[in-house]
């Protein structure tokens, strides 16, 4: 019997001392890197991909050494069932407790997205398309979901005019609806309740002063005009004057080939300004910051007509008669291409 106890007593000492010799060995490992290679590399998580497979990309990215300890530690800490899906930047010169840190916290790498102002739907579709994130078809549907539309608040069948220029960060794994969404929140961020309330003592809905916004981001070479070519459709508004606007003729046209022709301007379509009164259906565009803060207060004047004057800025008239005026001069002298 005595031999019994003592045979146990040493069998447990052993497993104890074992078991206590692999605590320490891994308590070391955690905070050893594999080698010394700084260099991030890409290694992406699929949803539903297994541990044992993640385990086995990073052991052949040469990011972890040892696969036996390193599943060891995730095993006894549980950290094999919480590894987020998703695409990191790691190296082998991370510590294994740094390397799970990274993969639990799911603290993916990201991926620049610049919207820039003025684009419209098929233009931002093309750039989320040619950026990486899906297909243009996808980003459209999702952006012409008058459901969704209907369910964001927005009085329209599509998001155009509501997906805010500005720089945003995605993962790779993002779809057109969480993109848009964001894009979506980002202009509210910027649309104020103060805002909301100047369109309001215009006598206009948050809508119609989009589509305001978005005109006057398309008609704006050099940014300190925007006010005044504000004013100019504010008072073609009050005067109920057709705003005769290009980019919205343009916008209207299918398979626009770049060469806009007297044939377009008296084609009929809902964005055609030389033949409706007032603001078209809705924005042609997304406009930015200033365009729509330019739209909510516009500059004091008088202006009803502007022209280009072929460096980025305009001529701006009160009458018809120094308008022709100004169209002869910028327009139609010799030498104008």
């Amino acid at each position: 019997m005595k031999k019994i106890s003592a045979f146990l007593f040493i069998l447990l000492f052993l497993l104890f001392s074992g078991a206590s010799l692999l605590f320490f060995e891994l308590s070391i490992y955690v905070k050893k890197p594999a080698g010394l290679d700084q260099a991030k590399k890409k290694m992406t998580v699929d949803p539903g991909q297994t541990f044992q497979t993640t385990l086995m990309k990073l052991h052949e990215m040469k990011i972890v050494k040892n696969p036996f300890k390193f599943k060891m530690v995730a095993v006894f800490k549980g950290y094999d069932k919480r590894i987020k899906a998703g695409e990191y930047l790691l190296s082998g010169a991370m510590p294994p407790s740094e390397i799970f840190k990274v993969l639990i916290r799911g603290k993916v790498r990201l991926h620049r997205l610049t919207v820039p102002e003025g684009y419209n739907l098929y233009q931002i579709a093309t750039l989320v398309a040619d950026s990486g994130w899906g297909t243009k078809t996808a980003f459209l549907k999702a952006a012409k979901d008058a459901a969704w539309t209907k369910r964001a608040g927005i009085d329209a069948d599509t998001f155009e005019g509501y997906l805010f220029p500005d720089t945003y960060f995605f993962q790779k794994e993002a779809r057109a609806k969480q993109m848009i969404a964001t894009m979506i929140k980002q202009f509210w961020s910027v649309f104020s309740p103060e805002w909301t309330e100047q369109a309001s003592k215009l006598g206009l809905s948050v809508h119609e002063i989009v589509t305001l916004a978005s005109i006057i981001e398309k008609e704006t070479g050099a940014p300190f005009e925007r006010p005044i070519i504000s004013s100019v459709f504010h008072n073609r508004l009050k005067k109920r004057m057709r705003f005769e606007s290009d980019p919205t003729v343009i916008y209207g046209l299918k398979d626009f080939d770049g060469n806009l022709t007297r044939k377009h301007l008296s084609t009929f379509t809902p964005y055609n300004t030389y033949q409706i009164k007032g603001l078209p259906p809705g924005p042609i565009a997304n406009p930015g910051r200033k365009a729509l803060e330019a739209a909510l207060y516009p500059a004091d004047t008088d202006y009803l007509f502007f022209v280009s004057k072929r460096d980025r800025t305009h001529q701006f008239s009160t009458n018809l008669k120094d308008h022709i005026r100004a169209v002869k001069k910028y327009q139609l002298r010799k030498g104008n291409k």
